[in-house]
């Protein structure tokens, strides 16, 4: 039953950090500090219960876990607020969650081999982002324009969309970087993060679209907010377990 009501206290959290990270592309400290501050209540009841028991595992979790995302994070694999999201995640689950609803035990595809939850979740967020560039193409179909054809690889990272609406569009980045050299040609170099801009502050799209040196449509691709990802991680790491392990496992055995 801790389970569950741990699960059901997190989810809030997780799920306007998600909200944040969607709005302004960060995650305030505070989220972080008050899920911490009143998930303690949690931590005292398990190890009030568990006794040293559980002390070990909680130790070994957060120690764990943050040297592996504070490492990550200094490799710039995921902003501050994801790492620091994890971490809390980390203290508040040092067991993987195991409970029982409605008939079945949960997760469904039972537990990993390695038993860090958190890892779990991180692990269940990568894959599930690794669904985005099919996404993307699908959403290129829908969206087909013969001018695709041209850059077909980047129908699985962006998107086109016409200049004079980027200056009402946010958390985007230019798929190419524009430069002309001395001869007045124009040279496009792809840019494989995405080039982060201001569009009110690149007026010169628009003087390259009117010279007709690039046309009034360019390759763009968002910034997509990790916490969703994380989140997702989340929910599945809870209902079905470590989905990496287990396709792996399904692979090996055939």
């Amino acid at each position: 039953m801790i389970e569950i009501l741990k699960i059901l206290f997190s989810m809030p959290f997780l799920l306007y950090s998600c909200y944040t990270d969607l709005k302004s592309r960060r995650v305030s400290n505070k989220v972080w500090k008050y899920m911490l501050a009143s998930g303690s209540v949690f931590v005292l009841y398990d190890i009030f219960t568990g006794g040293v028991s559980y002390l070990k595992p909680l130790i070994f979790s957060g120690v764990i876990v943050f040297v592996s995302i504070y490492i990550l994070f200094q490799l710039g694999a995921f902003g501050g607020g994801d790492a620091k999201g994890l971490i809390v995640l980390s203290i508040l689950f040092p067991l993987y969650p195991v409970f029982h609803f409605s008939g079945d035990v949960f997760p469904l595809l039972g537990l990993p081999a390695v038993g860090l939850f958190t890892f779990t979740v991180l692990g269940n967020a990568l894959l599930l982002t690794t669904l985005v560039p099919l996404g993307m193409f699908c959403y290129n179909l829908l969206h087909f324009s013969p001018e695709m054809m041209k850059k077909p690889l980047y129908m699985f990272i962006g998107y086109r969309t016409d200049i004079p609406s980027l200056k009402y569009k946010q958390h985007l980045g230019l798929l190419e970087k524009f430069e002309v050299d001395e001869s007045g040609s124009l040279k496009r170099r792809f840019v494989r993060a995405g080039l982060n801009f201001d569009a009110n502050q690149k007026p010169e799209l628009e003087e390259y679209m009117k010279k007709g040196l690039i046309g009034k449509d360019i390759w763009v691709t968002p910034g997509l907010p990790f916490m969703i990802s994380i989140t997702g991680g989340f929910v599945t790491a809870v209902l079905f377990g470590d989905l990496i392990f287990y396709i792996v496992m399904r692979l090996m055995v055939g």
